[in-house]
């Protein structure tokens, strides 16, 4: 994929999932629960930023409400162009069909002692490519910003090399099926 743009690169992932069938899907994401877990449990998280996974993302929910009983969990909440998290509660649908919670409660970016992260693309190396509204590079780029990054994807979504601008974030480790 070497000299691709990024809009035709996130063409080209998205075409690749939607080749997956739901099967796949349901082991690579049951194996992504247990990886973060485990990589959860190593580092000693107590705070915990996830993520309300969209149709074609990782479907980390069942993970989600197991943490919430053992952790503090946040989740993000867009609001404008900023994206903050906030304790999970209450969820309702919000910027681009995604789950957000409604509850008061926001988690400073210096409490947060691991953050999941979903993405369009990654590199074993730990670079990441969102969507392209750079919400998760903002948030990660907090000065207080200290905890691990986690990225999450699918076999298809790993690639060899990324065009990385100098505000992407690479995260501390990938996690694959």
């Amino acid at each position: 994929m070497s000299g691709i743009g990024k809009k035709e690169l996130r063409r080209l992932v998205r075409e690749r999932i939607s080749a997956m069938t739901q099967e796949e899907k349901t082991v690579c994401s049951e194996s992504l629960c247990r990886s973060i877990k485990s990589h959860l449990a190593v580092c000693g998280a107590r705070i915990v930023a996830l993520f309300s996974p969209l149709p074609d993302e990782p479907q980390i929910w069942s993970l989600v409400e197991e943490l919430a009983e053992s952790r503090l969990v946040a989740l993000p909440r867009v609001e404008g162009d900023v994206m903050r998290f906030y304790c999970m509660g209450e969820m309702k649908q919000g910027a681009f069909g995604i789950m957000e919670p409604q509850g008061a409660i926001c988690i400073d970016p210096g409490e947060i002692d691991a953050i999941v992260v979903p993405g369009v693309a990654f590199t074993l190396s730990g670079k990441r490519m969102g969507r392209g509204k750079g919400f998760y590079d903002k948030y990660m780029s907090h000065p207080d910003f200290r905890a691990l990054k986690i990225g999450v994807c699918y076999p298809p979504q790993l690639v060899d090399e990324l065009p990385c601008e100098g505000h992407d974030v690479v995260m501390d480790c990938v996690l694959i099926k």
